[in-house]
């Protein structure tokens, strides 16, 4: 299969602005889950190319992934990182590049990891999961360079089950004060175990969970590149303390029953869809148990997304005609959004699913979709400041979700695990939302 690449941006901008810029060319406690055999969508990392000769290197970031890997963790960091500047490299521990991670999603990194061993990198960033963790452990070439970075005084990190399994076994955590996801904390030197979102201690950064990535990736970037630019990625990502905004609103409440059968939910994606949205929705909706299909609105099942992630999906979008679906969500992505809106099917299935008083909803700019459809009569909703502006009387400012009967919005970006814990609630209850929300690590709602 052969990878796409994106132009890297020029040194004569800034770290963020300068990832931005190379998306342009389509912009006209629970223990981590197991790794399930169900075929999933396959996602592959575009790898950086090559930058000007008079450039300035930029920061070199590994990611690597094994079975298992959690998905969330690899696709948030590398989305993260790749938007403040790094150069992202990543790469397999298995003997092929394409991973089947935790919840089934296929990986397909840059390279493999013995093609990184004489390398220099700036960050080692470990994603957890199981048993992607375990690979990780026992990948003896990985173990050489991430120790090699530790002796050498460079920056490592890990998340979740990583800091346990993968790192505890090979000393490097020695008079280090740590985290991991609860699952895994008794594992854990007692002395040196803290029970924190985020612990930098000494070079090495740990994490606990899917919820915590960003923080996670956001302390990485911020000691990579400085604080003003890790806060000017969070600003593009959408995150704010939980003062700033309510996590949701509902009007005109009603059940979103679908029967006895498993919620079926669509998601149709497309060249420049962003990524982040499009893993975390599938993710969490497959880990509360909802039947949820990937398709594609192009020509081939292969997307390349926003920041490189190439996704394949799991059809066609013709193919989505043949049965009706509970839930149809439209993730966000400028590029993606215009191209969604060309689908003739799509707008055919959204108008179906309308008259049928099934439930659809959209993240970030996706929502103009919606407006074009004129879907939005009479709704209240929400989504990315960009397109907000143009709602006029249906606009919900000060929510990161806003449910209207069966319609359900989103800023998108970093608000989107809120969004999917929404439509896990209203399909099936706060009990399932909250249990699903401890497995991420992440904070529920207490209303």
């Amino acid at each position: 299969m052969s990878l796409l690449l994106l132009p890297q941006p020029s040194t004569t901008l800034s770290p963020v602005t300068a990832s931005a810029s190379a998306r342009r060319p389509f912009a006209a406690a629970t223990p981590p889950r197991q790794k399930t055999l169900t075929p999933k969508p396959a996602l592959s990392v575009s790898p950086p190319t090559v930058t000007a000769p008079n450039a300035i290197p930029p920061k070199k970031v590994l990611v690597p992934i094994g079975l298992g890997t959690e998905e969330m963790e690899a696709v948030i960091m590398i989305h993260v990182l790749r938007r403040a500047g790094a150069d992202v490299t990543v790469a397999s521990v298995e003997p092929q590049l394409q991973v089947e991670a935790a919840g089934g999603t296929r990986l397909v990194a840059d390279t493999s990891i013995s093609a990184c061993s004489d390398e220099i990198f700036d960050l080692v960033a470990l994603p957890g999961g199981m048993p992607g963790s375990a690979r990780l452990r026992d990948c003896d070439v990985l173990r050489k360079i991430t120790c090699k970075q530790a002796e050498e005084k460079r920056l490592y990190g890990a998340i979740c089950a990583a800091p346990a399994v993968t790192l505890l076994p090979w000393g490097l955590l020695k008079k280090k004060k740590i985290t991991c996801h609860p699952a895994f904390f008794d594992k854990l030197p007692t002395f040196w175990a803290v029970k924190s979102n985020i612990q930098v201690s000494r070079g090495l950064t740990t994490s606990r969970g899917p919820g915590t990535t960003y923080q996670f990736a956001l302390s990485l970037a911020e000691q990579l590149f400085g604080e003003s630019v890790a806060k000017e990625v969070a600003e593009l990502l959408l995150m704010r303390t939980d003062d700033d905004n309510a996590a949701k609103k509902e009007f005109n409440e009603v059940e979103w029953s679908v029967g006895h059968h498993t919620p079926s939910v669509l998601i149709p994606i497309a060249h420049g869809s962003e990524e982040i949205e499009v893993v975390t929705v599938v993710d969490i909706l497959r880990r509360a148990k909802a039947n949820v299909t990937v398709a594609s609105v192009e020509k081939s099942l292969e997307v390349l997304a926003s920041q490189g992630t190439k996704i394949v999906a799991d059809i066609l979008i013709s193919n989505a005609q043949e049965s009706a679906h509970d839930l149809i969500i439209l993730p966000g992505g400028t590029a993606g959004a215009q191209r969604l809106s060309k689908s003739r099917i799509l707008k055919k299935l959204l108008k179906e699913q309308n008259s049928a008083g099934r439930i659809y909803g959209a993240l970030c700019s996706s929502l103009a979709i919606l407006q074009k459809q004129g879907l939005l009569k009479d709704k209240r909703a929400t989504a990315h400041p960009s397109v907000l502006d143009k709602l006029k009387d249906e606009a919900i400012n000060g929510s990161k979700v806003v449910i209207d009967g069966k319609l359900i919005t989103s800023e998108g970006l970093a608000t989107v695990t809120d969004f999917a814990l929404a439509i896990v609630s209203k399909l099936f209850g706060n009990g399932r939302a909250r249990s699903v929300a401890e497995g991420l690590v992440f904070e529920y709602p207490k209303k």
